[in-house]
């Protein structure tokens, strides 16, 4: 951390600013004139991701955009802005370059809920310390009782909202699993009810397969230290899936919410801007649902308009197909960013790694738990997160390892995939290295999207 950030003072670097957004969107007026002010040629927009709250983000944008003054070139003024909007932290799930693995899981706890973690959860769901405190009992007890289970599953159920939700509401039916996951239709509007799979199966099976997630994830025994977790011994051994299932419906509302705040707020936020600014240029960056929220920002750009110069996806947490015109599997059917891409003056640049467990292993889950074979497809090819396997089903889509990123550039325009697995491999379960992001090298890959560098 630098000591701007520990004295309070934003990031080490500068001009910066905090842009932040409600739940529906809404940006604080004071933070939005503040970017307003920042002088520059050339403004960076990062958005973080599920794994925050307020402190870890600002500490993300320190780290990520330490390096970023001296790679530019001298005709360049960097502006830098943190896109802070509501979302959770797991204290027990360590992020690489912040918390020693497994420092913050305090001996004991297993599949109990740390304090912070609970702190957390109330305020995510105010009003809650009722379900909030019987769900952590439960976690705590582990007792081997499917009543119990079932008493889980309706109280996740009632705090995710599930219950609540209007079976003629039409939008994309979300299967929102480890943070990651989008299961129907690849990401496209597909007019089938809002109401994820993972909420509706039988809650022992989900809590199994959950389980079993773990397990290839490397997750440890009973959320605890030890072997690993056997889904064949017993009900006490399924709590793990469980505390994993209360993820779920933290997940399942803030994917939903990245997508309103990119299209609904810093969308507008931005073009507003660019209208009273029109030589700025803006470069988007992005990680997990904040890769979502930069990426559906770009619904809200005017035709025709040219301000927004690169858009960099560091392990994105929604489909690979976002950006098709049509699905492999569903020749009518386009993927929830269809040719946004084409908004972009300038390439966008998906990151992934193949050691990003959160979208290896769970995002595709809940396409197992509710039973589809995937058809003709592969299991990981049709259900693919876009920061596992890169951007698919987009035509002329080159796939490139960093290296030769970094070496011979990217292309001046449309999606391009970067393996960024020589740098992003560090992590424990059962997100793997979804949050190892803040390396130089990735942060030279946003200053060649962007044409910046000397």
């Amino acid at each position: 951390m630098s000591d701007a950030t520990a004295a309070g003072g934003g990031i080490g670097v500068g001009p910066y600013a905090e842009l932040t957004f409600d739940a529906d969107g809404d940006a604080d007026p004071g933070t939005r004139d503040a970017v307003g002010l920042l002088e520059a040629t050339d403004l960076l927009v990062f958005a973080h991701g599920w794994n925050s709250d307020r402190s870890t983000s600002t500490r993300l944008f320190d780290r990520f955009y330490a390096p970023f003054p001296r790679l530019v070139g001298p005709g360049v003024r960097l502006g830098f802005v943190g896109v802070v909007w509501p979302s959770i932290r797991f204290s027990d799930e360590p992020i690489p370059d912040f918390d020693p693995h497994g420092a913050l899981a305090e001996p004991g706890h297993g599949t109990a809920l740390d304090p912070a973690t609970l702190r957390a959860l109330g305020e995510f769901w105010p009003g809650r310390v009722a379900e909030l405190d019987r769900v952590a009992e439960l976690l705590e007890d582990r007792p081997e009782s499917q009543a119990a289970f079932t008493e889980f599953g309706a109280l996740v159920r009632e705090l995710a909202g599930v219950d609540a939700v209007d079976p003629t509401d039409l939008t994309d039916p979300a299967v929102a699993v480890s943070g990651v996951g989008a299961v129907g239709a690849a990401g496209a509007a597909t007019g089938a009810p809002a109401v994820p799979a993972i909420f509706t199966e039988d809650v022992l099976e989900v809590c199994r397969a959950l389980t079993e997630g773990l397990v290839e994830a490397g997750g440890p025994a009973d959320g605890a230290a030890g072997p690993g977790i056997s889904p064949g011994g017993g009900l006490r051994s399924l709590w793990s899936g469980a505390k994993e299932l209360l993820r779920q419906a933290t997940y399942y509302q803030m994917k939903k919410r990245a997508g309103v705040v990119g299209e609904h707020g810093l969308g507008p936020v931005l073009a507003e801007l660019a209208a009273r600014r029109p030589a700025l240029r803006i470069h988007l960056i992005g990680h997990s649902f904040g890769a979502r929220v930069v990426s559906f920002s770009l619904r809200a750009v005017p035709d025709g308009a040219r301000y927004v110069k690169s858009a960099t996806l560091l392990q994105g947490a929604f489909s690979h197909y976002s950006f098709a015109d049509r699905l492999p599997h569903d020749n009518s059917s386009g993927g929830a960013l269809r040719g946004m891409q084409r908004k972009v003056d300038g390439p966008v640049v998906a990151c992934h790694s193949p050691y990003d467990s959160a979208l290896k292993v769970f995002y595709p889950l809940a396409s197992r738990m509710a039973g589809d074979s995937a058809g003709l497809l592969g299991f990981g090819e049709r259900w693919g997160a876009i920061g596992h396997d890169g951007v698919q089903a987009v035509s002329g889509t080159p796939r490139l390892t960093l290296d030769a990123a970094l070496s011979e550039g990217v292309p001046q325009a449309g999606c391009v995939s970067v393996d960024t697995g020589s740098v992003v491999r560090r992590g424990g379960p059962p997100s793997g290295a979804h949050s190892d992001i803040c390396h130089e090298e990735l942060a030279r890959l946003v200053v060649a999207a962007g044409r910046m560098g000397r």
